[in-house]
């Protein structure tokens, strides 16, 4: 590990509260073959006040009654009440298959946001962020959020994934890295196609490289995806990399 000047870290707000409001469905497109994006907003007009990283809950209706489903909201915070969130359909999941099945103009009820896993926009503390699947969108959050604040902090993102075909806003984020030199952009396949010539393998794979590579022990570690993968990160940050638990942020989805 190269030597720095340790990153300072940005003092923890309490993120804003949960409420119950009314969304409206504006736009949907498909992202990757299994996952659909779908922008909601509020229906009374206000703002939803939320903290890059957070999350949202979806009261979904069906036969029997509601199925309540939380997203990480995908979309920086901003003035007006719209978000975005990011759902892979699962075989035979009624929730899942009944957003995927949800037309433009169709009103639910929500609850949020809600959730800790949050990155000030304004944090200057150098960060590693590590995502498998749509577990990238709450990093989507904040990495907009930060440079929508004119915030330039050292960050890296690494995306995990099985193949090609599934990165998300792949096209964007590559714009981001392109346009911010503050950011940089690592993808890794588990199943990597023939001729692929970038990072194969598991996320926990890359990570002391990736860690190393950004020369500050004080660095912000942030992990979200799938239990087992989120644990493995955890265990190798705080094990092998020698991180105190407080630079390693986490959001599991089940």
């Amino acid at each position: 590990m190269t030597d720095s000047n340790p990153s300072p870290v940005a003092p923890a707000k309490r993120p804003p509260r949960a409420e119950p409001f009314s969304a409206r469905l504006v736009a949907a497109r498909a992202l990757t073959p299994s996952v659909r994006e779908m922008t909601f907003e509020r229906t009374d007009d206000r703002a939803l006040d939320f903290a890059p990283g957070q999350w949202v809950s979806l009261m979904i209706p069906q036969e029997s009654g509601d199925l309540r489903r939380s997203y990480s909201i995908a979309s920086a915070p901003g003035k007006t009440g719209r978000f975005d969130i990011a759902v892979t359909h699962v075989a035979a999941g009624p929730g899942s298959s009944s957003l995927h099945a949800m037309e433009v103009g169709t009103t639910l009820q929500a609850i949020g946001p809600s959730g800790l896993f949050t990155r000030d926009e304004l944090d200057p503390a150098a960060s590693l962020f590590v995502g498998t699947g749509t577990g990238i969108t709450p990093f989507r959050s904040m990495i907009r959020a930060a440079f929508d604040a004119g915030s330039e902090p050292r960050l890296r993102l690494l995306i995990g994934v099985r193949r090609e075909e599934d990165i998300l806003y792949r096209a964007e984020l590559e714009e981001l890295s392109a346009n911010h030199p503050s950011l940089d952009l690592f993808i890794t396949l588990s199943q990597p196609p023939a001729g692929w010539n970038g990072r194969t393998g598991y996320v926990q794979n890359h990570l002391p490289e990736l860690w190393q590579g950004l020369g500050d022990p004080s660095a912000q570690l942030y992990v979200c995806g799938l239990d087992r993968m989120v644990k493995t990160v955890r265990e190798l940050a705080r094990g092998d990399l020698g991180l105190d638990r407080k630079q390693v942020h986490q959001e599991r989805y089940d």
